[in-house]
């Protein structure tokens, strides 16, 4: 198992020192899934919901979220996002998240794509909970990155 860079020589947890990395073009993208039951998704997809257009209101939680992902993080840093791009799509048995994120610096943004898509299942969530308080959150993961010193990756 390689090092844990936020974890210092005596055990301490630390922000890494990205001020010596060279800034360069870095992008990931991440996927989750919210399972619903049949009525639930057909009520999301009408955009007849009590609170508005779920797929809508998701896709702008996941932009938000990714913005404010060293906010929520502790020892993330905070990085000028070029793009940040969240689908929601049904799907069968629910809604599928996909979000990408953009940036040019000296680390990567995984983090800001899986900050995207947790909080837009949770929006997703928090708008349907009314008609199906059994939805599960899951699949939240990193489908893939490029750029950076550890180089591109991609889940098989």
């Amino acid at each position: 198992m390689s090092k844990l860079t936020h974890i210092d020589a005596k055990g301490r947890a630390r922000m890494v020192d990205v001020s010596d990395k060279a800034s360069t073009a870095r992008a990931a993208v991440a996927a989750g899934f919210v399972r619903m039951n049949a009525e639930t998704l057909a009520l999301a997809t009408s955009g007849q919901g009590k609170k508005g257009d779920v797929r809508a209101v998701a896709e702008i939680a996941g932009v938000m979220a990714a913005k404010k992902t060293s906010d929520l993080i502790p020892l993330c840093h905070p990085l000028a996002l070029s793009k940040v791009e969240v689908a929601v799509e049904p799907a069968e048995g629910g809604m599928a998240v996909t979000a990408r994120v953009k940036t040019t610096g000296p680390t990567g943004v995984e983090m800001e794509a899986l900050t995207a898509v947790s909080v837009a299942c949770l929006t997703i969530y928090d708008m349907l909970k009314a008609a199906d308080k059994g939805m599960v959150i899951e699949a939240v993961r990193l489908l893939e990155k490029t750029g950076g010193k550890s180089g591109d990756w991609k889940r098989a």
